[in-house]
């Protein structure tokens, strides 16, 4: 690519490309899943990332995730494509659709649904989005449960000077826009997209791990200019303060997401739905599920 990127002193390097794995999760919806896998099992602070479909459900077929339990971690659900209704043990419900954003911190625990919309259930239809796993701190595994809830309007949206590079800032900032979700950590969650010649020099908290998953087109990213095409993982070194991505002047542009957060350097234990530090709050958190502890969803 004959793009320039400026910066090179700070910018991250590219060290390595990893390939989503097809499976199916939850009630037998299609995931492209970069991690946790047999490629990359571990990336401090997050813990997985799903790109559910992207699929077409013919009416009456869509599914999702009933009723399961979370204890010491945030999911983060990013609507592009369909509608969910999701539920929990807390009383609370409300729904997703396109472009909305659901940042869930299950903290000391909670029982959770997602489903498709009712509506969209019967009609069918485009099901697309993603789901992150951001790991909490120590100090914040069983703090009280809460929801932040950001309808697509109320996201900020940032563009490039010359209009090539779009932002949508769902959680840090970038291009002079900061996002109003709160996070436990400092965490950086952006959704690009560049037409073909776009360029994007994104600053980030020093000393964060960073990556970028590509949704739709390729691009090619850091300071060697790594190419990356759809359901690939970038993964850069830890060195660094800036993500650098860009685009072919004559290529298709480049959809992607770019995520980065503060490694929080601490003992991870996981089981299933429950992320903590010791085996030991790993036995007590399926206690508490299993004996009612962690409530349920209570039927319409």
């Amino acid at each position: 690519m004959n793009t320039q990127i400026q910066n090179q002193a700070t910018a991250k390097k590219a060290i390595r490309v990893v390939p989503a794995v097809v499976s199916r999760e939850g009630g037998g919806f299609l995931v492209h899943r970069p991690f946790p896998t047999g490629n990359l099992r571990d990336f401090d602070p997050f813990l997985l990332l799903d790109e559910m479909g992207p699929v077409t459900y013919r009416p009456g077929e869509a599914v999702g995730a009933p009723d399961h339990p979370h204890r010491g971690f945030e999911t983060v659900t990013y609507m592009l494509e369909g509608a969910m209704e999701h539920r929990d043990s807390a009383g609370h419900a409300g729904k997703l659709r396109p472009g909305d954003v659901q940042w869930m911190t299950a903290g000391g625990g909670v029982v959770h649904s997602e489903m498709p919309e009712e509506e969209f259930l019967r009609k069918g239809g485009k099901a697309h989005g993603f789901q992150l796993w951001v790991n909490l701190p120590r100090k914040d595994k069983m703090i009280r449960p809460r929801y932040q809830e950001i309808p697509r309007e109320g996201i900020p949206v940032a563009k490039s000077s010359d209009g090539l590079a779009e932002v949508r800032v769902i959680a840090g900032e970038s291009l002079g826009k900061k996002a109003v979700i709160d996070t436990r950590i400092p965490i950086t969650y952006l959704h690009v997209t560049l037409k073909p010649g776009g360029k994007l020099e994104q600053v980030i908290p020093a000393g964060s791990n960073a990556f970028v998953y590509v949704i739709r087109g390729d691009g090619a990213f850091g300071r060697e200019a790594t190419r990356a095409t759809e359901h690939q993982m970038v993964v850069f070194e830890p060195g660094g303060e800036v993500v650098t991505a860009v685009s072919e002047p004559q290529g298709p542009g480049a959809e992607f997401l770019l995520i980065a957060g503060t490694p929080l350097n601490e003992p991870v234990v996981r089981y299933g739905p429950f992320v903590m530090n010791t085996e030991e709050e790993i036995h007590e958190a399926i206690d508490d599920y299993r004996n009612g502890r962690m409530g349920m969803i209570r039927a319409v």
